[in-house]
């Protein structure tokens, strides 16, 4: 089964130095039908102003994931991390017990563009932490390159929960297949440009809720950036 869900039926709330628009419902935003999908929890797509971010609040038992797409998100937590989050890095902090951050857009004159993802864990209380990776482009072009996982595998970020997260770059003739137990649920987001999924046409901001499904075919790529969620029942 698969079921579309447009770019514009998404939840969003413009805050002036924040314009976010939310995938599943989150603070203001609320559609019962729309909570979250296996144990995917939250995907914000957020654009910070220059100058501005999110002050210093606290998260607790989650697994949180950034995807920066453009600009800069300054990182600041109270674990001791002092990071900036260029486009290519994937950041994974994970909540456990509670942890304080900040985020903060530095570039100059020029907006910060990322998904914040939430991720419900497996284990909760356990001792917050952080950890940040680089993904070469080229290693997620033409093909679906694993950025976040349970056991770090193939130089992934390592997250408590039981999930696996793909990231890949489509154009023109490349294209990508990927096997999914039918048992378990899936989740296409399409980040930009435009992308055929199985018999689906997705443009940006354009997603997939995907379950009872054994493969995933990505074709007809048009700059095409897309993440791919295997999760949890």
């Amino acid at each position: 089964m698969l079921k579309l869900r447009r770019s514009q039926d998404r939840g969003y709330a413009d805050h002036g130095w924040l314009k976010s628009f939310h995938s599943f419902s989150f603070a203001g935003y609320h559609d019962p039908s729309h909570m979250g999908w296996g144990n995917l929890r939250v995907i914000n797509e957020d654009r910070i102003a220059p100058g501005t971010g999110f002050g210093t609040h606290s998260h607790k038992d989650m697994e949180i994931i950034s995807y920066v797409l453009s600009g800069n998100l300054a990182h600041k937590d109270s674990m001791g991390n002092v990071k900036g989050i260029p486009p290519g890095d994937v950041q994974r902090m994970s909540a456990g017990s509670g942890v304080q951050h900040s985020e903060f857009n530095h570039a100059d004159g020029q907006s910060t563009h990322f998904l914040q993802i939430w991720i419900q864990p497996n284990v909760i209380g356990i001792e917050p932490g952080y950890e940040q990776k680089t993904i070469p482009e080229l290693e997620k072009r033409g093909h679906l390159r694993l950025v976040a996982s349970p056991d770090g595998e193939n130089g992934s970020v390592s997250i408590h929960a039981d999930a696996l997260l793909y990231a890949g770059l489509f154009d023109g003739t490349e294209q990508a297949e990927l096997v999914l137990n039918p048992e378990r649920k899936a989740y296409v987001f399409l980040i930009r440009g435009s992308l055929m999924v199985n018999d689906q046409q997705l443009a940006a901001g354009d997603a997939l809720l995907v379950e009872q499904e054994s493969l995933l075919t990505f074709t007809d790529g048009q700059d095409a950036e897309v993440l791919v969620f295997d999760l949890a029942r």
